[in-house]
């Protein structure tokens, strides 16, 4: 069997020796130009004026074009519309692009754009949540979740607490920054390399761009250095903007963000300010939660309104609320536009919960762990707030053994004693569940196109939508592909993705990867199997229930004999007998159906479930934090990869701690943003991820639901499962004032718990129980 095992990554060995191709690795055609933006300095105001003599004066320079130099639509907008390429008039953010500069050399090229005079009557920015909610800025209406009678049960309940706290966004940080390189063709066609996401989306940037049919546009992928959502939308623009400086000069053009530019240019994960009231019992049942979410959207649409809906669909995580309310506030700040990252607004939803349920439990003098497990989905309630019935809930299992095997009560024990000892140092313990929905919010969205051929020798090509940035998606489509025809992995090779291959892609997003293109590749393969099949029952007068196929061969039982053939003999005997060894495959997810305005519906195909426990140590003094240890276990079905998949998981839990302890994006007061590179921007490292890091997937667990070989997505799920480090830090914080980590104390700690923040919530701690 092919798939349930641990294949080495089809590029594992390229990227650990440099011989794995990226876009500025590929050799470039005589001629090539390279291409610079010019930026805005400021974030709001009006374009008075902008002369780019001085930089089409410069040495080497080729080009300098702007919004008049574009023959389509001046619009790069994913969703909606009026996200110019180039501003006009209107200056939105700091780092907006302005126009282009084409050179012959990429040093001439930057240094020609820092030339041009830029002339901006500057504007009253809005900078914070907090502004636009007070002006009703916002990129779209606000959205409501409700579900029962939220006034009347909190009015009812025996218990009510309000609160607030914030989360901060997140830079992505790929290692691979925004890159196209554009060649031009014949009669206006143009090949476009992208570094991103979604090849189709690119391919229709362009296209609008330029004002010619899609067909002119040819988008290719083999690779990229990391996504994590910043390619999903953010590359278009880039792709777009090196393809109208290809068609103008009819040169092949780059174009390649430095770092600071980088940043400064493109969007990030959504910031939310949270204020909400949550109703309970006497034993921590929650009976009602009203809940106002407003996140930083920036400075336009982009992709807010799906990172807004699922945000409002994670609020209530793993847990039955009966009575129940969420607004969403998609708040206009004179930012960069924010735009998809890893998890797409779940991080941001289950956070209100995780807040709630701690302050609940020191209110009732409860172990929160306890109270977390009282409200769980189950007897008392299965179905979500939007309507979909939470079924195949591993999470109870999932629970019970992570408790088991990162032993809660013992440690819990022994860091009370720790802490009854240590006045400086303290350390904190907390446990987090997770359940979160694999599917595109949009139903749309969910559908995957294939394409498989098979050689006359037995070797397979296989191209597909899904883009290749390190998560091991190609490896797991072969090894699908391979086990439908029972033969060696490296028997199946997979080429660039490409929109002249497999058109009309969805993203590789929103952990669906696997489950899309994996039953695209599935149809496609199987075609031509059942052809082949057909044809050997025929050519040797046997049943079709009597070819099968196993370890790399063919075995056609007639009666009284068996003949065994290789898989590429048959090959060359189909091809011989006329048989397509060729064909197409296609897919959609079953069952989703959504109503973005009423917001009900079932977005979701499944849920995947998971928990986590974190054991934390703060330093009083200086506010500085560790993760001592962590704990995982995490439901992916029946694993396509498991040595894949456990990259995954411990991949995605760094970068989650990462953005609840030390990523902090800071703007100054003119709505610049600072934190423009690695020596400012701080990503966990080697030496931050967990000393102790056990992580376990669980086992006999396949998915219900007809998942590609019983899998379940794994991309997204293990990120939100750093959510038990907020709740630790919390935790040890709240040690400070008693004498053991037993969360008596309610703890405001915004995120990323820098240590400033730490050391803030620990004052604030100690002075209210001054008062």
């Amino acid at each position: 069997m092919t798939v349930h095992r641990p294949h080495r990554h089809d590029s594992a060995l390229k990227h650990a020796s440099g011989q794995a191709l990226y876009i500025d690795d590929m050799p470039e055609p005589a001629g090539t130009l390279h291409a610079a933006l010019i930026l805005s300095p400021i974030a709001a105001g009006r374009l008075r004026k902008l002369d780019l003599s001085p930089s089409a004066a410069a040495p080497d320079v080729v080009a300098v074009l702007g919004p008049a130099d574009i023959p389509g639509k001046n619009d790069v907008a994913p969703v909606g519309q009026n996200e110019p390429l180039f501003a006009t008039d209107q200056v939105s953010h700091a780092g907006q692009p302005l126009a282009m500069v084409v050179a012959r050399t990429l040093d001439a090229a930057r240094h020609a754009a820092e030339r041009a005079i830029v002339d901006i009557e500057p504007g009253e920015p809005i900078l914070d949540i907090e502004t636009a909610l007070e002006k009703k800025a916002y990129v779209q209406a606000p959205s409501t979740l409700q579900r029962g009678n939220v006034d009347v049960a909190l009015k009812s309940a025996p218990h009510r607490l309000s609160a607030e706290f914030r989360v901060g966004g997140q830079e992505h940080f790929y290692l691979e920054g925004q890159i196209a390189f554009a060649l031009p063709g014949e009669d206006g066609d143009i090949v476009v390399h992208s570094s991103t996401q979604h090849p189709t989306e690119v391919q229709h940037i362009c296209a609008h761009l330029l004002g010619c049919d899609f067909n002119r546009i040819t988008a290719v992928v083999r690779r990229l250095g990391g996504g994590f959502g910043g390619k999903e939308s953010n590359a278009s623009w880039v792709a777009g903007a090196a393809a109208l400086a290809a068609h103008h000069t009819g040169q092949p053009v780059k174009l390649r963000l430095p770092r600071e530019v980088d940043m400064i240019a493109t969007g990030k994960r959504h910031p939310f300010l949270y204020r909400y009231t949550v109703g309970f019992d006497g034993e921590g049942r929650v009976l009602a939660l009203d809940a106002m979410l407003a996140a930083d959207a920036g400075w336009s649409l982009d992709l807010t309104p799906g990172v807004m809906a699922r945000a409002l669909c994670h609020t209530d995580n793993a847990y039955w609320i009966p009575h129940f309310r969420a607004v969403g506030y998609p708040c206009r700040t004179n930012k960069q536009s924010n735009t998809a990252f890893r998890g797409f607004g779940g991080p941001q939803g289950v956070v209100v919960m995780e807040d709630a349920l701690d302050r609940i439990a020191c209110h009732l003098g409860r172990d929160p762990d306890d109270v977390r497990a009282l409200n769980f989905y189950g007897d008392g309630g299965k179905e979500t707030p939007y309507g979909q019935t939470v079924d195949e809930n591993h999470l109870p299992r999932v629970w019970a053994e992570l408790r088991r095997d990162a032993e809660i009560d013992q440690r819990r024990a022994e860091i009370a004693a720790f802490n009854r000892t240590s006045p400086i140092l303290k350390r904190g313990l907390s446990l987090f569940p997770l359940k979160f929905g694999i599917s595109f919010n949009i139903p749309h969205m969910n559908q995957a196109g294939a394409l498989v051929h098979v050689y006359t020798d037995g070797s397979i090509r296989l191209n597909h939508g899904g883009t290749e940035m390190g998560q091991g998606l190609f490896t797991k489509v072969a090894q699908v592909v391979a086990e439908v025809f029972k033969v060696d992995l490296d028997r199946v090779r997979a080429s660039a993705t490409s929109t002249g291959e497999v058109p009309n892609t969805s993203p590789t997003a929103a952990s669906t990867g696997s489950d899309l293109n994996g039953w695209a590749a599935y149809e496609a393969a199987n075609t031509i199997k059942q052809r082949m099949v057909a044809f050997a029952a025929e050519h040797f007068g046997t049943a079709p229930d009597d070819i099968e196929f196993a370890d790399g061969n063919v075995r056609i039982a007639k009666p009284g004999s068996n003949q065994v053939l290789s898989f590429g003999e048959l090959a060359r005997l189909c091809h011989l007998g006329r048989v397509s060894l060729s064909s197409t495959g296609y897919y959609k997810t079953p069952k989703i159906h959504w109503d973005p305005v009423a917001m009900r519906g079932r977005p979701f195909f499944y849920y995947s479930f998971g928990a986590a426990a974190a054991e934390v140590a703060i330093d009083t003094l200086t506010g500085e934090s560790r993760v001592l240890r962590a704990d995982l276990v995490q439901d992916c079905g029946t694993s396509l990869n498991p040595a894949i998949d456990l990259g995954q998981i411990e991949g995605a839990f760094v970068q989650g701690q990462g953005w609840f302890t030390c990523e902090e994006l800071w703007w100054d007061a003119k709505g610049l943003l600072r934190t423009v590179g690695p020596s400012t921007y701080k990503i966990p490292g080697s030496r931050d991820a967990p000393a102790i890091f056990n992580v376990k997937m669980l086992d006999n667990a396949p998915a219900a639901e007809a998942t590609i070989f019983r899998s379940k997505a794994v991309g997204e799920p293990p990120l939100m499962l750093a959510t038990a480090v907020w709740n630790a830090l919390k935790d040890a914080i709240a040690a400070t004032i008693s004498e053991g980590s037993d969360g008596k104390a309610a703890v405001r700690l915004d995120a990323p718990a820098t240590p400033e923040r730490i050391l803030a919530a620990v004052a604030q701690l100690k002075g209210a129980k001054t008062k």
